[in-house]
This record gives structure tokens, C-alpha cells and sequence, in this order.
């Protein structure tokens, strides 16, 4: 496990242990978040810890064309009960995003640090949200990085406030994936929820292998 300094740089990913951690420190600045993205690796940590940077073996992807539909949730599209919009309000979903609870996590890992740092990306350009509304009220969205190059969407985040909400958000960003032939959405750990939807565990070398496109 390396110790990052001030130059933007990585270790190799496979130099990571056996959870995955492959170096501490360094910055949340945009030159090395997006070279850890393009690298397969990204940051993970909670407020009071040390900034730390994950590549992650096995990787857990979804493949676009295996998202699971379920009856209830193309019911729930077919109603149009929610209206989808991309990028209006990127700052507003990473917030909610970080407040949202969840299970099994007693805090977020969404600190202030890296709410600003992914602002600035979506600014950029480099991140992408996906919001969706009901009634003029945001209920639900998701975040991540885009990679249009490398065709793979590496996803962060989402949260919802009413059921299905999130899952309508994710239908409508595979469907726009699909469209632009991305390969994959890069889901980073294993969740019985992602599991749910159709994505799988890959090997890190398979993962970087679609990464670098070969």
C-alpha cells in the first residue's frame, strides 16, 4: 500500500491488498480524480479518515443489456407518474445523496470534501447526474463519473425518496448508455441490491481490460 504526495500519480492497481485499498492520501483534486477513474481506481473513505483510493478484486459491473426489469418497475415506467432530466441540478442530488440513510452505515462517505470535489467535475464536464421528479419535487437521482472514451460509466451514487424512484433514474441512464454503445457501468463493490439489477463480479483484470478497451 503506497502513500500518495503531492504528484499525481498511482500505483499500479494490482499492487492493491486483499480488500482492495491501494494507497493513502493525495488530493481530491480534478487532475487526480480523474486519473484514478481512468485508472480503475477510486476514493473511499469517511469523515475523520485519511483520503484512500480503491481498486477493488473482484469488481462489480453491469453489463447494460443485463439490467433487470422488474414488472413492477416497468409498470412504474409505463405510468409516467415520474419525469427524468439529466445534469439540471447536479449539486442538489450529490446532497441528497450524502444525507440519505442507509443500511449498515452509520455515517456517510460522501464527506463536504467530496461533495465540492465532484461539483467541480460535473462542472467540467466529467460527472454526470440523473434526477428524477414527481410533481415538481426532485425524489430520487444518481451521480457518477462518465468516461466516453473508455464507453464505461462508472456510477457513485443515488438515492430515493419515493419507491422507485431511483431505479426509474437508472432505467432512463442505461437506455441513454445503450443508445451511445457503452460497455459497461462500473458499480466498483458487490451489493445485494446491484446484484438485484443485473450486475455481476468481474476479475480486476477483466475490469481494466475493459477499461483500456482491449
Amino acid at each position: 500500500m503506497q502513500i500518495l504526495s503531492k504528484s499525481i500519480w498511482f500505483p499500479n492497481p494490482n499492487e492493491a491488498d486483499d480488500d482492495g485499498l491501494l494507497a493513502i492520501g493525495g488530493d481530491l483534486s480534478v487532475k487526480r480524480l480523474m486519473n484514478a477513474y481512468r485508472s480503475g481506481i477510486f476514493p473511499w473513505y469517511e469523515k475523520g479518515q485519511p483520503l484512500l483510493w480503491w481498486s477493488p478484486n473482484p469488481r462489480m459491473v453491469l453489463f447494460p443489456e443485463n439490467f433487470k426489469v422488474s414488472k413492477s418497475l416497468r409498470k412504474t415506467i409505463k405510468s409516467n407518474k415520474f419525469k427524468v432530466k439529466f445534469n439540471t441540478c447536479f449539486s442538489e442530488v450529490i446532497i441528497n445523496c450524502s444525507q440519505i440513510n442507509r443500511n449498515g452505515q452509520q455515517g456517510t462517505w460522501i464527506t463536504s470534501e467530496m461533495v465540492e470535489a465532484y461539483i467541480k467535475l460535473n462542472n467540467l464536464g466529467y460527472a454526470l447526474s440523473v434526477e428524477v421528479w414527481f410533481e415538481d419535487e426532485l425524489v430520487g437521482g444518481l451521480y457518477g463519473i462518465d468516461l466516453p472514451d473508455k464507453k464505461i460509466f462508472c456510477g457513485e451514487s443515488m438515492f430515493s425518496l419515493m419507491s422507485d424512484a431511483s431505479k426509474v433514474g437508472f432505467y432512463y441512464l442505461i437506455e441513454m448508455l445503450k443508445q451511445k454503445e457503452y460497455q459497461l457501468i462500473d458499480c466498483q463493490m458487490y451489493t445485494v441490491h446491484l446484484e438485484s439489477l443485473g450486475a455481476e463480479e468481474i476479475s480486476r483484470t477483466k475490469f481494466l481490460n475493459y477499461l483500456n478497451n482491449k
